[in-house]
Formats: structure tokens, sequence, C-alpha cells
């Protein structure tokens, strides 16, 4: 059974897409950009971003259920590949030890010229 995740304590989804969608026991989120939860875009570095979108990310996962300890898979989007060190200091803090399957690639462009975005995969809690 199909179920949209929808959270007012991450920003809304800023096109015809929804923030996240549970099939059975996975959870399929959108990208996440590091958007205030009035649309604004984060002004900063990719550090300061990346805690943004992360922070998002964790919004919309708890908001279904689970969370970054579940994640299975993430898939990162820079718009430099010379921010990788920076982004992955923080991206290492909010997964902590779940460590999930990561691509990470470089994009011409983001959605609001965000530095930043993350996609992920996670699976609900046993029990």
């Amino acid at each position: 059974m199909r179920q949209t995740i929808q959270t007012d304590r991450a920003p809304a989804a800023i096109g015809p897409y929804v923030q996240a969608v549970r099939i059975g026991d996975l959870v399929f989120t959108s990208g996440s950009i590091p958007l205030t939860l009035d649309g604004s875009l984060v002004e900063g570095d990719v550090a300061v971003q990346t805690e943004q979108a992360m922070a998002n990310l964790a919004a919309v996962l708890e908001a279904a259920g689970t969370s970054l300890a579940f994640a299975v898979k993430t898939t990162c989007f820079l718009a430099d590949m010379n921010d990788f060190a920076a982004f992955n200091e923080v991206y290492a803090r909010w997964v902590g030890d779940a460590k999930p399957a990561r691509s990470t690639v470089q994009v011409a462009r983001l959605p609001k010229d965000a530095l930043v975005e993350v996609e992920c995969v996670a699976a609900l809690p046993p029990g």
C-alpha cells in the first residue's frame, strides 16, 4: 500500500512531488535541499547548507516513522565536488554508525541554486 508522507516540520515540495512515499517497509524520500520552512534557501557554504538539508531529511523520515539510523541508501548531489570533504563531515555526523550505501555525484545545477541535495531510502524500524 502506498502512503504519501507530508510533514510541516520540513519545507513543502516546490513542484509536483511529495516529501516522501512509504511502500511496505520502505520509505523513499524526495531530494532534500537546504530550504527553511518558509521555502527560502539557507545562505552559506556547503557545510551550512548540508546541515539544513540533513535536518529537513531527518524530519521527513521521522514523519514516516523511521530515521537516518535505518537509512539503507542515500544519493547525494553536489554543485561542486571540491566541497566533498566539507559535505562529508556534516553528513557523517547525521548518519552516525548507520553508514548507508551511498552515491555522491557532481551536478550542473540544483533547484534554487543550492549547493547540495540528499535523497534517501530507509527501512522502517522492526516491530
